[in-house]
């Protein structure tokens, strides 16, 4: 057999990808087994529909079998669980996920939202790759105060800060007035979600209330506190260049969604999110720091957090998510991904053995087109009360219409977003299902709707209370006998 007739073969071929019809086409037909493995297919809904070979594994089956691409194996005994790396090294290690990859046969290749060098060392194990940089690179950018440094290599400013070891509330003082950022604080540890290892700090009370997650734990970034509004951008670093998503508003805080103060619970993408100014500023600072990120060493999808300041519209870094993120589905799903590919069609053709080339200039300024943005948003859902139950009944996932009086029904089975046809339908993705516990911060599901879930004021609107209402009105659980029996019932899985 020639070279050629091999490359034909293969699929892989010479030619240079040009466009994004090409690019497009070539993902149809490639023959590349590509899995998304993780606790759930959240991150990448929908991605089964652009890439030919493209699979979901998954630990928590949320369409009851009913989605053609979501291959979930029968629970088997483990370890307890303390990450979502620890679910994704259990679901490598399955007899039957390993059976199912060695089935489908190529030389598999996998992608993550969250994975350790377990994952690398399990991935080599069964013949496959991982499409995304390193670990311990992915680790290092992760890094909150290593992002606070690279930020300003790049000229991406942060809000007024200072990094340094912590030992005690007066140290904390001294450190401030030397940095001459106030009392007046937001502590954030180098690692961890922001809803769990963001410190609000004005007093010493303050202080004491989060001193044992504050003062041994390495270097805090310690952050003067504005009164801003968070934003969410997600982009893709590649040997073209960095291209750039939406900026997306970013859902915070809500009570009716989550127990945890500072913490992530949805997001909003429409074209007016934010003035003209402020867009086109975000999206230049992205840029700047993918490029950053390209001579770290750094390649493929990230998502960075804006603050922005409501008074002066200033525009600072607030961290850096070095992976996919819970806003992935949101940006993967807006108008342009559509009209031209979603944005982690990039990543797997950066990773891909595929020549290509692109303007990235130009596919960036049509991406800043406000008409190429539909306005949806997500409200992650989650158990706010101080309880620990077992769910006895669970809205299922599909399509749920509300009606005149308010009251949300069930309409349809559907796993494609796009089904949702106005604001009076949404759809809802189950996480929690019968015989889960049901704690506090458990993720009961994901709802998507058309238009917006906060007010120009950025609160939750009372369409959104409506919905929020509704769907947790469609869970029933039974209590424990002791809570006290349940050690540890659950993880974030998002």
């Amino acid at each position: 057999m020639t070279k050629t007739s091999k490359a034909k073969a293969s699929g892989s071929g010479r030619k240079v990808l040009k466009n994004i019809s090409e690019i497009r086409r070539y993902f149809h037909r490639s023959e590349d087994p590509i899995y998304f493995v993780s606790a759930t297919n959240f991150n990448l809904l929908g991605l089964d529909e652009w890439a030919k070979n493209f699979k979901y594994i998954s630990y928590i089956d949320c369409y009851d079998g009913q989605h053609p691409n979501v291959f979930c194996p029968s629970e088997a005994p483990h370890a307890e669980f303390q990450s979502i790396e620890d679910i994704n090294n259990y679901l490598l290690q399955h007899k039957e996920v390993v059976d199912f990859v060695k089935r489908r046969g190529g030389t598999p290749k996998f992608v993550f939202l969250m994975f350790d060098e377990e994952t690398e060392r399990l991935v080599a194990e069964l013949g496959g790759k991982v499409w995304f940089p390193k670990a311990k690179l992915r680790t290092r950018m992760d890094n909150k105060i290593e992002t606070v440094r690279v930020g300003n290599k790049a000229g991406v400013p942060s809000v007024p800060n200072t990094l340094s070891e912590v030992k005690d509330y007066d140290h904390l003082r001294k450190i401030c007035e030397k940095a001459g950022i106030g009392h007046d604080l937001v502590l954030q540890s180098a690692f961890g979600d922001s809803g769990h290892t963001t410190f609000f700090i004005k007093s010493e009370a303050d202080f004491r209330r989060h001193e044992h997650e504050i003062v041994g734990e390495g270097e805090i970034k310690i952050m003067k506190r504005i009164d801003c509004r968070g934003s969410a951008i997600e982009a893709c670093a590649t040997s073209e260049g960095t291209i750039v998503g939406p900026l997306m508003t970013e859902l915070v805080g809500f009570k009716d969604l989550t127990p945890y103060r500072g913490g992530w619970c949805g997001n909003e993408i429409f074209s007016t999110a934010f003035p003209p100014k402020t867009r086109q500023k975000a999206r230049e600072l992205t840029f700047k720091f993918g490029e950053q990120l390209r001579k770290e060493g750094y390649r493929g999808y990230f998502e960075l957090d804006f603050l922005i300041e409501k008074k002066s519209g200033d525009i600072w870094l607030g961290e850096l998510n070095p992976r996919i993120t819970g806003a992935s589905s949101m940006t993967n799903h807006a108008a342009f991904a559509h009209a031209d590919a979603p944005l982690f069609l990039f990543h797997l053709l950066e990773f891909c053995s595929k020549k290509f080339r692109l303007d990235v200039d130009e596919l960036n300024a049509r991406w800043a087109d406000p008409d190429m943005i539909d306005s949806w948003s997500q409200m992650v859902i989650k158990h706010t009360e101080d309880s620990v139950d077992v769910i006895t009944q669970a809205p299922p996932t599909g399509i749920y219409r509300m009606q005149e009086d308010g009251r949300v029904v069930f309409d349809r089975f559907d796993y494609h977003r796009r089904a949702v046809e106005n604001e009076n339908e949404a759809f809802f993705l189950r996480i929690q299902k019968p015989g889960d516990f049901r704690y506090e911060g458990a993720d009961l599901g994901i709802l998507v709707t058309r238009g917006r879930s906060m007010t120009p004021g950025f609160r939750l609107n009372e369409r959104a209370k409506k919905w929020i209402h509704g769907i947790k009105s469609s869970f029933a659980a039974r209590p424990l006998p002791t809570a006290s029996a349940l050690a540890d019932p659950g993880h974030k899985y998002l």
